[in-house]
């Protein structure tokens, strides 16, 4: 594969992973519930890869480390999922984006991993930037609540990335994807043995469909696509393309929901993306990103 054929994965897989929005605002409009949505998501991509978590069992330590951080990640995905429901897909992106900071800190604070100057000035570019989007200018005081939920999905995230980074270098890239979707699964399985039925499922169709679209289209096939591109091209580029998820759910919000996309959140979606220029070799774009180009603790490919 060459290079630029990789690059055009990463960029189709955050596109991928930029649709989130479409199909978790539709789904809770047909009445289910949030945790129900993230479950679904996970579920698939842990369900075909689960022969991977078998074939690395001698690892039990590494894998109960990846389920930790997949409780993490499809717990804190909850906030994120009922933010997308009531708020702005727009503001609710950039505050998601937000996760490279979670990322140093846990780095920084349980795992030692000092950051470095550029890492430190891009993650102060996107707390500006999450400022900037969520200001009482572009987001209504009722929707404040629901955005400092969503935070618990960038806080999960950072989390599991140092896992992946620290903990999980020592399965396979597929092995490490298998794991983290299966403890996102068990994580949710008790809210939703708490849970209405009606709550639990579409109710026609086109929800089945959009439940399709947001397990395989958001997750399990972006996944895929990182873990086979994201290697040959390197972190760099790999971030940098990957940078395309924001934009695209600035369309998503624009096109989908008729959501008017201000200066205000142009502007931070800039300052992102610069973030992440600056910034290319940590944080990856996603699980599947971090896992295929194996950074080490140092950060370094």
């Amino acid at each position: 594969m060459g290079s630029g054929l990789a690059t055009a994965g990463i960029i189709l897989a955050s596109a991928g992973f930029g649709l989130v929005p479409y199909f978790a605002r539709s789904l809770t409009a047909e009445g289910m519930a949030p945790h129900a949505v993230a479950f679904f998501r996970y579920a698939i991509a842990a369900s075909v890869l689960l022969p991977f978590v078998w074939q690395a069992r001698a690892n039990w330590k590494a894998l109960l480390w990846g389920l930790c951080a997949g409780v993490s990640m499809g717990v804190g995905w909850i906030g994120y999922v009922r933010a997308v429901e009531v708020a702005p897909v727009s503001t609710v992106g950039v505050l998601y984006m937000t996760y490279p900071v979670f990322t140093l800190l846990i780095a920084w604070l349980v795992f030692g991993d000092r950051p470095g100057r550029w890492a430190v000035t891009g993650a102060i570019m996107i707390i500006v930037a999450a400022a900037l989007a969520s200001s009482p200018a572009a987001v209504a005081a009722e929707h404040l609540p629901a955005l400092v939920l969503s935070l618990a999905a960038p806080l999960g995230f950072g989390f599991g990335i140092n896992v992946l980074v620290h903990k999980l270098v020592v399965l396979k890239p597929l092995a490490r994807i298998s794991c983290v979707s299966l403890g996102s699964v068990l994580g949710l399985l008790p809210l939703l043995a708490a849970t209405p039925i009606e709550a639990l499922r579409p109710v026609s169709a086109e929800g089945w469909w959009l439940v399709v679209g947001i397990a395989l289209g958001s997750a399990l096939v972006p996944q895929l696509l990182y873990t086979v591109c994201a290697p040959v091209i390197g972190t760099a580029r790999t971030s940098i393309a990957g940078s395309f998820e924001l934009p695209t759910m600035f369309l998503v919000g624009w096109f989908a929901f008729a959501e008017p996309v201000g200066l205000a959140q142009w502007a931070a979606c800039a300052i992102v993306i610069s973030a992440i220029v600056l910034t290319p070799g940590k944080p990856v774009r996603s699980i599947a990103g971090t896992a295929a180009v194996g950074i080490d603790d140092r950060g370094g490919r």
